[in-house]
């Protein structure tokens, strides 16, 4: 990589001509490459454009043409599946209008899946950095000089049409949705590339996908607990609307939607300001509105809350609602104070006197609320990475308060805790035993694990291993785990599109999709891993229902593998084509 690159965005040279459904974010401007092409790799060329199918497990570099041509693709997908792959076009001319053009897929008995069904994006570059020099993505970054930087692939922008550099690689994101009511088969397509006004590349490029006889559900019947936290303020400023606005609300469902489509089960709510210390670029509001009166009593405002609620279930997202949180990282607690008329904030420790009666009032009133909304029983007050001491504190209030309230911890794995916490997420790096995990699936309690900036992998970093996202469904598969959480679905930076690098934290640890509704390679990755995760979930049942013991023990030798340990030798990409391949042969 190159040392002391500082990408400003003031010096934006060269510009991808795109466009886009969103009117915000109709094109999408890159930074600088870094590096100057590899001249003497590109001289070797003949003149002229090349076209090749890539890996979706590899980040093809801007500058280098690639050393590769795979003229055909076929892939193996169940009805109701989501396939995809890279397309490469590189060449030693400019294209100033590159396009690609999918046909439909069809049978040889005329069974087809419709045009509409597939989708061709161009993967976009963003500059990103490193693990820290103990292997971690943790801890303040202010000086970016002082980790190496470079442009990676990671965008997908789903725009017509593109301009392309000569000398410069456009990789190309291929994706199928195969209809759940497709019929089983081998279904041929062809794609027709156009490099300029009238231009074309001579030949069509093939492929084909096999459909199997199994289907997969609709992602709202997934049930892989995925828990990817929401920034509704992230997007109010990127669209630079007043939050909670009508125009807030329109800019927000896309994105809320396309989390659904990849199965998100939980509600992110702040029901207090600032619950993480502003550590991200977007301070969380509360949607809760905090009001001591003269008399001393408290009002507590939920209409902000109801309809956040509310938005988030018209999505697709219905199943639970966390509330962050009754431990927050600095201890301070905001409210407005009728008697100076202004808002200010008390510093209370779990457990003190002064804690309690600032909550018992709001817990009680909070579970009133829920309780006419027919919410009580799918919310949890929720706290992030907080000592067991504070939690048991918290615990203990919040069922004097009502014995029945539910409570969910992502943080470190405490033996005390796992028969208190309903939604248990643990650290990657630790391990509940499998009879604990059972007990807890068995009472309907998401037992989950999450990765953050302490893990230099697997992970979800912009340089890291795209495998890696799709790696780490399978590992909560084959550990026992009934789900995966992260802190960030779109804690965005201040110039996403551009710079996935922050002040604390390694390049992309704050989101996975980029303005615009644009979705990456990691969080499709991501969603690629859920999909098996139900495969999985699927033929054990089917494999248990048939008595078939030959079958469960392959099925439980295809996840062994799954251990992070081995990560340093046997790369995710090398772990699941060997497991996919064992999967389809267990269909």
């Amino acid at each position: 990589m190159l040392k002391k690159f500082i990408g400003m965005i003031c010096c934006l040279a060269f510009t991808h001509a795109a466009i886009s459904q969103d009117a915000k974010f109709p094109s999408y401007s890159e930074l600088p490459d870094p590096y100057r092409p590899d001249s003497e790799a590109w001289d070797t060329l003949n003149s002229g454009t090349y076209v090749s199918f890539g890996s979706p497990d590899i980040r093809y570099p801007k500058s280098i043409p690639p050393k590769i041509l795979k003229n055909d693709w076929q892939a193996h997908a169940w009805r109701g599946e989501r396939v995809h792959t890279q397309l490469l076009i590189w060449g030693t001319e400019p294209l100033l209008e590159l396009s690609v053009m999918p046909g439909g897929l069809k049978t040889g008995s005329g069974d087809s899946i419709p045009t509409e069904n597939i989708k061709v994006g161009f993967l976009r570059y963003v500059m990103t950095d490193e693990l820290n020099e103990n292997g971690g993505g943790c801890g303040h970054r202010p000086d970016k000089t002082k980790f190496d930087s470079s442009l990676v692939a990671d965008a997908i922008d789903y725009a017509p049409s593109t301009r392309v550099r000569a000398n410069k690689t456009q990789p190309i994101w291929l994706s199928i949705d195969v209809p759940g009511n497709t019929k089983p088969g081998i279904y041929h397509g062809s794609l027709r590339i156009k490099t300029g006004e009238r231009k074309y590349y001579p030949s069509f490029v093939n492929y084909s996908i096999v459909v199997s006889e199994h289907t997969l559900p609709s992602p709202d019947q997934w049930t892989f607990h995925l828990d990817l936290w929401q920034s509704p303020e992230a997007i109010a400023r990127l669209y630079e609307v007043k939050p909670w606005s009508k125009e807030h609300f329109d800019a927000m469902k896309p994105y809320f939607k396309m989390l659904a489509d990849a199965g998100q089960k939980v509600i992110t709510a702040a029901i207090i300001h600032d619950p993480w210390n502003s550590q991200t670029q977007d301070i969380f509001g509360s949607t809760v509105r905090w009001t001591k009166k003269k008399d001393g009593s408290w009002l507590y405002d939920f209409s902000r809350f109801d309809k956040w609620v509310n938005f988030m279930m018209e999505c697709g997202i219905k199943k639970q609602i966390n509330c962050y949180s009754m431990i927050p990282w600095n201890l301070k607690f905001y409210y407005y104070d009728e008697s100076i008329a202004k808002d200010t904030f008390i510093v209370a420790q779990p457990g003190t006197k002064e804690f309690n009666t600032h909550w018992k009032p709001m817990l009680s009133s909070f579970a009133k609320h829920l309780k006419a909304k027919g919410w009580f029983d799918i919310t949890n007050i929720s706290m992030d990475e907080r000592k067991m001491e504070d939690m048991l504190a918290v615990m203990k209030l919040v069922h004097e308060v009502d014995k029945t309230w539910k409570v969910s911890l992502a943080g470190t794995l405490h033996k005390e805790l796992i028969d208190e916490v309903y939604d248990y997420c643990i650290a990657s790096g630790q391990l509940m035993d499998r009879a604990d995990i059972e007990k807890r699936l068995a009472k309907g309690w998401p037992t989950t694990n999450y990765t953050c900036c302490t893990e230099g992998y697997p992970n979800t970093f912009t340089f890291s291993p795209p495998a890696e996202a799709a790696w780490l469904p399978w590992y909560s598969a084959a550990k026992g785990y009934n789900g995966y959480l992260r802190w960030a679905y779109n804690n965005w930076v201040e110039n996403p599109m551009q710079d996935s690098r922050f002040r604390t934290w390694a390049a992309g640890d704050c989101y996975f999709v980029y303005p615009g509704t644009r979705t990456s390679i990691r969080f499709e990755r991501l969603r690629e891993g859920i999909q098996d995760y139900e495969k999985i979930q699927i033929l054990k049942k089917l494999f248990k229902k048939e008595k078939n013991g030959e079958k469960l023990a392959q099925l439980e030798a295809l996840l062994a593998p799954f251990n992070i340990k081995d990560l340093p030798n046997v790369s995710a990409a090398r772990m699941l084509e060997k497991a996919k391949k064992g999967l389809a042969g267990l269909e």
